[in-house]
């Protein structure tokens, strides 16, 4: 467990250098560009709608998985009760 934590250690102090050594300083800006309130305001209202709509989507896979064991535990009970009456060995 310790030799883990030290190759962790080792590995992310020699790895620092590089990353801290970037050709161009871009200020802070990052990959999308300059964010202004407008973007940071439709950003809100992304995640606002987003979780509804992620729990709704979430929600409606729950129940089909569960409408689909119930029908699944049906019959199987069904073919349970059935079973005297297939014959066989």
């Amino acid at each position: 467990m310790w030799r883990i934590a030290v190759l962790t250690v080792s590995f992310l102090a020699l790895s620092a250098p590089f990353a801290l050594a970037s050709e161009g300083h871009d200020g802070g800006e990052g990959i999308y560009g300059p964010t202004d309130d407008k973007v940071v305001t439709y950003a809100g209202f992304i995640l606002i709608a987003g979780f509804p709509i992620l729990i709704l989507i979430l929600t409606l896979i729950q129940s089909a998985l569960d409408r689909r064991k119930d029908r699944r535990l049906a019959a199987a009970k069904a073919r349970k009760r059935r079973a005297d009456m297939r014959g066989g060995w």
